[in-house]
């Protein structure tokens, strides 16, 4: 399939950290983009936000144009009537059933009814979601990672009245984006990445908790063993690379005492209420002074770039490129 991105107008409806980085991916890959403030303050966040990933993805050779090359292709307005062109709408507001259908009936009263919507919500069924619109048939989940122009990931997730065929279309969409998507056929809460995240996160709370590692031991562990990998290669072929029968026997006897609690944490349950957000108020597992804060954010930016152009030497097909090249390479000697 041949897709002219510069021909597919694309609306983004919340413009706060991830509407503004999933705006920049969209930009990036040629999109027209109309990107919707539902409110006031983004209008004065969202350019400045949008125009720093640009600025910094030229310094790291992601585009080689300046931010102006770009922004002639960028509308920021709070009217919603700016969406009518766009053949795709993608919704990153608050995760609040209630303000997403407000916000659906906002964009439905304005795109054309063969216009693809989409929500990035990390949590909520698409199932869910989409019996808010009109036309479910054309609703799909497109859940991004941040920041969304540099990495790899992107879950399209069907809901139960969803069009396989144009979740389809999303996921060849998806390859101009630099993205290697998740196509989720059948829904679930949380998906598939954080279905697999959310069971290491409370694994590691019931560690700690229970005395048997500190955060930091947790952290380290885990950036250790499991982050040393995982950019390489997922868990099922980490077992294949490393030897299946012996994640068989270990699964026997582990998994009966891997924790399997329903409620939140107290750790992080504690810490919310304290009013602890992490970096960005200096208070989360870990205690921050501002320029702590402000140095974590730097560096995150830089791990971003740097991870992202290890993993690009290394796709999923890695193994399948080589041997075709030998192949070729044979070929060619022995004509």
């Amino acid at each position: 399939m041949s897709i002219k991105t510069n021909e597919i107008p694309v609306g983004v409806i919340g413009l706060g950290l991830m509407g503004c980085s999933i705006t920049t991916c969209l930009l990036m890959a040629g999109h027209p983009v109309v990107a919707i403030a539902p409110i006031s303050i983004d209008m004065t966040t969202a350019e400045s936000r949008i125009r720093k990933h640009f600025v910094k993805a030229k310094e790291e050779g992601l585009v080689s144009e300046d931010p102006e090359f770009y922004f002639k292709n960028l509308i920021i307005t709070e009217d919603y009537g700016a969406l009518k062109p766009c053949k795709l709408a993608i919704e990153c507001t608050l995760e609040s059933e209630e303000i997403k259908k407000v916000v659906y009936g906002k964009i439905e009263a304005v795109i054309a009814e063969d216009a693809l919507m989409t929500s990035n919500t990390s949590a909520i069924p698409i199932s869910i979601l989409q019996k808010m619109t009109k036309h479910p048939d054309r609703f799909f989940g497109l859940h991004w990672a941040e920041p969304s122009h540099t990495t790899r990931f992107l879950e399209v997730i069907c809901g139960d009245q969803s069009d396989i065929a144009k979740g389809e279309y999303l996921y060849e969409l998806s390859n101009y984006w630099n993205k290697e998507a998740t196509l989720v056929r059948k829904d679930i809460r949380g998906f598939i990445g954080n279905r697999l995240m959310y069971a290491m996160y409370r694994e590691a709370f019931y560690l700690v908790e229970n005395g048997y590692a500190t955060v930091e031991d947790v952290d380290r562990a885990c950036r250790n063993n499991t982050g040393y990998w995982m950019t390489l290669v997922g868990v099922f072929g980490w077992m294949d690379l490393t030897g299946v029968p012996a994640y068989h026997n270990v699964m026997k006897d582990l998994n009966p005492t891997l924790c399997n609690d329903t409620h939140v944490p107290k750790l992080i349950d504690d810490i919310v209420k304290a009013g602890g957000k992490g970096v960005a108020n200096g208070h989360g597992f870990y205690k921050y002074t501002p320029e702590e804060s402000k140095m974590w954010e730097e560096t995150f930016a830089d791990f971003n770039y740097e991870i992202r152009n290890l993993a690009m030497k290394y796709p999923f097909d890695i193994v399948k490129r080589k041997l075709a090249k030998l192949k070729e390479e044979k070929e060619a000697k022995d004509s």
